[in-house]
This record gives structure tokens, sequence and C-alpha cells, in this order.
């Protein structure tokens, strides 16, 4: 298993022991959105900010390798589905591990929904692919959302801490799951779960509220944050994920970092 660790380094702050992780699998669910027409400008901005990792399909490999610019790690996702389909929630596998690696990953990403019709293949599709990273040593960091006709509420302490709990069980080394609200429930499923669990940044909304629940979920035993749109689709994407790091690498309040991002000191 060393080569997870060795590969882990290359995603994750050596020193903190935390992440910031941007995903830009985007493109296969809604298609060249705003901030991603481009994806080695898309890339390079958030590198140049201290992002320790981006996330995406093949595609961000085949388009985006930028040859310039600071390092920044690579996920690879390997499941997908798009927003028009008969079923947004069912993803099916459509990459692998070892072509992943070819392709030159550091790691590779599962996305499964608890709770949706289609769960006991995403479920059996994420159990093959963890056996195959034990095999090759590569880290699997492991999506897992509450979604589906019973879940009335895909944050609710109960449903998230099952979601982050069944990806450790399955052989996961991270987890990206929904901030619950606040930062005591969000302990509960960070207690819960043996591997480091990552929040997922949602929708985007204002600078303020992003970084709030970015600071709740630390509080709560978060190991990062896995943030897009809210990354990607800001005015200064390099500004504000050093806003980010100020949070989850340095522990700053949220209030005090936004006043930081306004008054362009960041």
């Amino acid at each position: 298993m060393r080569g997870k660790d060795i590969r882990l380094e290359r995603i994750m702050n050596r020193n903190t022991r935390k992440t910031i992780i941007v995903p830009m699998d985007h493109g296969v669910t809604l298609g060249p959105i705003a901030g991603l027409v481009e994806l080695p400008d898309a890339v390079n901005s958030v590198a140049e900010g201290g992002a320790n990792a981006v996330l995406g399909h093949v595609g961000l490999a085949l388009h985006g390798h930028r040859q310039r610019g600071h390092d920044v790690g690579l996920i690879l996702h390997l499941s997908a589905s798009t927003a028009i389909g008969p079923d947004p929630n069912e993803k099916v596998l459509i990459n692998s591990v070892t072509n992943a690696l070819k392709m030159g990953a550091d790691a590779v990403s599962m996305h499964v929904n608890i709770g949706a019709d289609s769960e006991a293949q995403m479920l059996a599709d994420l159990g093959h692919v963890s056996i195959e990273c034990m095999e090759w040593g590569v880290p699997l960091l492991a999506m897992m959302y509450p979604r589906g006709r019973n879940i009335k509420d895909e944050h609710a302490v109960e449903h998230v801490s099952l979601a982050a709990r069944v990806a450790a069980e399955l052989g996961a080394d991270l987890v990206k799951t929904n901030y619950t609200g606040d930062p005591d429930t969000f302990r509960e499923v960070t207690k819960g779960c043996p591997v480091p669990v990552v929040v997922a940044g949602g929708s985007k909304t204002d600078d303020l509220t992003t970084l709030e629940l970015i600071e709740g979920s630390m509080e709560g035993g978060a190991a990062g944050l896995s943030i897009g749109r809210n990354a990607f689709q800001h005015e200064n994407p390099a500004a504000f994920v050093r806003a980010c790091a100020k949070i989850v690498h340095e522990g700053l309040s949220a209030v005090e970092v936004n006043e930081m991002l306004k008054g362009g000191m960041i």
C-alpha cells in the first residue's frame, strides 16, 4: 500500500494533511459551463491559488494539461451520467484504474448515490474499483451522496453518515459528501468514518456563505474540501482558492478571510 501513501501526498498538503480539491468533471454532466470552456486556463487559475488537486474525466488529462504553471495533483473520475439522461442519479463506469494511471493520474474517484434506484450497481462498481486500486496502489476518492426517491433531505446527518461509512467500508481512501449544516452534526459524520472526509462545495453561492460552510466543516473534523463552481466560476478563482486555503490550512475564520478577499489582500 506504499504506492497509495506516496500518491496521497500528491493530492494533499504534506504539512497539514488537509486538501483543497477542485472538481472539473462538469463537462460530462452539464457541458461547457462558464469557467470550464478553456480547461487549461481553469486548471492554471486554481493551481495558482494553491489547489492541491483538480478532478475530472479523461478529457481533463487530454485537453487540460498545461505544461506550465504551478504543479497540481490529478484525480481522474471513473463514473458519469448526464443531466438529460433518463436517470441522472445512475452513474456508470466509464474509465478504469489502469487507464487512469496511463494518463498520469495521482488518484481516481467514483460517484455513488446512496438511495438511488441504481444504488446496487454503483456499489458493485465502487467495490470492484476499490480492489483494483489496492492492487495498483492508487488512492480512491468516493463521492457519496444521499439521493433517491426515499431521501427527503440530502443533508440529514443519518443519511450523510451512512453514505460516508459505506465508502470507507468498501475501501475508499477519501470520502466527499454533503455538509450537514453545522459543525456538531458534521462531526458525527467524520467520527463515524475511519477515513478522511472532505466536504462538497455545492451550488454556486456568495463568498461568505461558502467560506462559512468550509469553516463549519473544518470545525466538524473535515480533512478539507472539494469545491467546483464556487472556485472556477469566481471572478478571481486564484484569490478564492487562496481564501479557502486560509481556512483549511491556516485555521482562519470565514469572516476574517472574507474581509481579506473583499479588500484584495489575498
